[in-house]
């Protein structure tokens, strides 16, 4: 009997070796990331939830918004701000391109207002530093407000009512300067905290499903978060368009806005790049990208699975991803959208 008792021991060993083995081996995306989802930490996460909304003068924000929704700004005052970016519907247009005055079409998709202030450079191309310096952009362009300082100042100085609420808060009155620090104050009043993502980061139980679990995995595990990452889910570094396919290619008709950043520096690594969008409350911004050519967030998921990570994900994970990223919409003064 003696003489058995090693082979026993190397079956036994066996056995219990193929009883105890993990069974979850699969090498997809989803399936890694519920492994490393044991480990999970709201600290090691590359999302950062926002911070409540900013406190600022609320009389400088209240002239900031009557100017942001005064179409005065615009030569023929048929439009404003709003009318490209409107608080009800996600602070965009709903458009593949923008319409100006005597409905002229832009040359670009309007991004979103909300949460603008926390993008470290203003539009697509990051051309503006700053919203202050953004917002030379629109008064003066051609297919959008086509005005000029001068002509826009002159109209707010004939109104008493403008007079008395600029001479109350900046001692030289009604110049292009306040005028755009009072519009640029109120945009970086336009946070959207608590979304049920930002909840989740916190540490509220139950409040994100199995599914959206499973898309923001997916949307780690993949690498989406490598670029759409930090306080605003993006709107922190630049990403050429088309890192694993050329989709300009792809797509035909290229224009000058399609240059990207190039446009900016003349540097032919900027070709085609990009500032990464914010993802927060991009359930609401329809249509997508720049060329506004993604119809919807599933759409925009599959573009990108191509064109940046080179993958072609499976209904079943777009649709999981798409779950993730509508729980980013987050609230305005307290309230969901």
């Amino acid at each position: 009997m003696k003489r058995y008792v090693p082979v026993l021991l190397i079956v036994a060993t066996i056995v219990f070796a193929i009883a105890f083995w993990p069974r979850n081996q699969s090498s997809s995306p989803l399936a890694e990331s519920r492994i490393a989802a044991r480990e999970y930490s709201p600290a090691n996460e590359p999302i950062e939830p926002l911070p409540p909304s900013p406190t600022f003068n609320e009389k400088t924000v209240a002239l900031g918004q009557k100017l942001f929704e005064d179409r005065q700004l615009s030569r023929n005052n048929s439009i404003s701000c709003s009318s490209c970016h409107s608080l009800s519907l996600g602070g965009a247009d709903g458009r593949i391109r923008s319409i100006g005055i005597d409905n002229r079409v832009g040359t670009i998709n309007a991004p979103t207002v909300f949460n603008s202030g926390f993008n470290f450079k203003q539009f697509w191309d990051g051309r503006a530093e700053t919203l202050e310096a953004q917002i030379d952009g629109p008064a003066h362009e051609a297919s959008e407000m086509d005005s000029n300082w001068l002509e826009i100042t002159n109209k707010l100085k004939q109104q008493p009512e403008y007079q008395a609420a600029f001479a109350e808060l900046y001692p030289e009155g009604i110049q292009s300067n306040t005028v755009k620090d009072a519009i640029a104050t109120f945009e970086r009043s336009l946070s959207t905290p608590n979304s049920r993502f930002d909840q989740f980061l916190q540490g509220v139980n139950n409040v994100l499903s199995a599914e959206e679990q499973d898309g923001y995995r997916l949307f780690k595990n993949y690498g989406c978060s490598s670029c759409h990452q930090g306080l605003n889910v993006g709107g922190n570094m630049f990403q050429k368009f088309g890192v694993m396919g050329d989709y300009f290619a792809d797509r035909g008709n290229i224009t000058k806005t399609d240059l990207g950043r190039f446009n900016v520096t003349g540097v032919e690594r900027d070709r085609h790049v990009f500032k990464v969008p914010s993802l927060r409350n991009a359930a609401l911004t329809a249509p997508y990208f720049h060329d506004g050519s993604a119809a919807t967030l599933e759409d925009a998921v599959a573009v990108m699975a191509k064109y940046q990570l080179g993958r072609r994900m499976s209904p079943e994970e777009i649709r999981q991803i798409v779950s993730f990223i509508k729980t980013l919409t987050g609230e305005y003064k307290g309230k969901a959208f």
